[in-house]
């Protein structure tokens, strides 16, 4: 099992930026190992994560759990607030 965030380098908005930090900020203060893997490496990182995630406009971050999609940086929000992080990362 393995969460996976997909994320970017090479972004002018602050928003993405924000929320990627977010993200990862919450992430490791819960001890969630995670893998980053950086769409700005190459178009077919960013297509992958488009079409794994079933939105031919995702921006990152977007979270997995190995290949299996576990939502948006609005998503990983509302789970956090709820306190059901592990859910939404299908660990639970």
């Amino acid at each position: 099992m393995s969460v996976k965030v997909y994320y970017t380098t090479v972004t002018a908005s602050r928003e993405v930026k924000s929320q990627q930090a977010e993200v990862m900020r919450i992430l490791d203060s819960k001890s969630i190992r995670y893998e980053l893997i950086d769409i700005s490496v190459g178009g077919e990182v960013r297509d992958d994560m488009r079409k794994k995630s079933g939105n031919p406009t995702a921006v990152p971050p977007q979270i997995f759990n190995e290949d299996q999609y576990c939502g948006n940086y609005e998503m990983f929000s509302d789970a956090v607030e709820e306190d059901k992080v592990e859910q939404f990362l299908k660990m639970a």
